[in-house]
């Protein structure tokens, strides 16, 4: 459902959508609907599956019985919520096949490394593969953005001279998360590797393709916005302004003078394997195959391994230490 800019804010004339309580770039409450000459959104009643352990909700299926949750595998609930209007605008397609993501898995597994299990590969079984489209905001912006910072240009005698510039940047398409199923650093990781262009009305995906529904409204998301903002401004800051070629201390203060989102929904295969009876997930990203997040056992042995030779170097170091 597209968010709908309703009004403009009676002090700054920024864009209003619905749900906004406050003015994304002044902060000016916004009144009720009808004062404003606009009738009060219907919010209507729908069934989500929730997950009693980490939170997400996904759009509830009748055809889905005794369901599980796709990111942790704990038993879900069905709830009935009226709808807070926060859905998916755009879809971007899977150009991942699931076979594909499972080579991806198998490549994950294979991967050399020391404190990993020796025969991890050939002893972990796929439990459970779901391709998910997990939620996230995207927003473009404007920006007034105000810097300081230390160079090595006309510094003179000294080391560092001190400089400091105000410059209007904008920001385009920066994806924000709204999924409670995916971590934080999942999310980003992911994110950075999505074709935006592909973004369509419908879903094309696989056939039982989850969704899973917004979590965070746009005014929730708005503290991740304004640091997402912050942290480019200051990558252009240091690109693009600061003279010389070595610089330090850097600060900037941004202030928004526009802001424009999109609810998109993002592909993913959420995937489950297990190893020695324990279960561990893997993400694979839904257009790029060369984007595994996951978890890997580790070896008790080499460890253990590990903390012996250390303990036995310390110990030879303190008798020489002695001696």
């Amino acid at each position: 459902m597209t968010a709908l800019a309703v009004t403009g804010c009676s002090r700054c004339g920024s864009a209003l959508e619905v749900g906004d309580l406050r003015c994304p770039i002044c902060g000016l409450a916004v009144g009720a609907p009808r004062e404003q000459g606009v009738l009060p959104a219907v919010r209507e009643q729908a069934k989500v599956v929730r997950c009693d352990t980490c939170g997400a909700s996904l759009e509830y299926s009748a055809e889905v019985k005794a369901p599980r949750c796709a990111f942790c595998a704990s038993v879900m609930h069905v709830e009935t919520t009226a709808d807070p209007l926060e859905q998916a605008e755009v879809f971007l397609p899977f150009t991942l096949e699931p076979v594909a993501a499972r080579q991806a898995l198998s490549g994950f597994l294979a991967r050399k490394s020391f404190f990993r299990p020796s025969d991890l590969a050939e002893s972990a079984a796929l439990e459970s593969l779901r391709p998910m489209w997990w939620p996230a905001w995207g927003f473009s912006a404007g920006a007034r953005v105000s810097w300081a910072a230390d160079s090595d240009a006309g510094s003179g005698r000294s080391q560092w001279a001190p400089h400091a510039g105000t410059q209007d940047m904008t920001f385009q398409d920066i994806l924000v998360s709204a999924s409670r199923g995916l971590t934080e650093e999942e999310c980003e990781k992911l994110a950075g590797a999505y074709q935006l262009a592909s973004a369509e009305a419908a879903q094309r995906g696989p056939e039982d393709a989850q969704v899973e529904r917004f979590d965070v409204t746009r005014s929730g998301a708005r503290r991740q916005i304004l640091e997402a903002v912050e942290t480019e401004a200051r990558e252009q800051v240091e690109r693009t302004c600061i003279p010389g070629r070595r610089h330090r201390n850097v600060h900037v203060a941004v202030v928004l003078s526009s802001l424009e989102t999109k609810r998109y929904a993002l592909p993913a295969y959420v995937l489950a394997y297990r190893y020695r009876g324990k279960a561990y997930r893997v993400v694979v990203h839904g257009q790029d195959a060369g984007v595994v997040l996951g978890e890997a056992p580790v070896s008790v042995a080499k460890v253990l391994l590990v903390v012996g030779a250390v303990l036995l170097v310390v110990g030879l170091l303190a008798l020489l230490f002695l001696k």
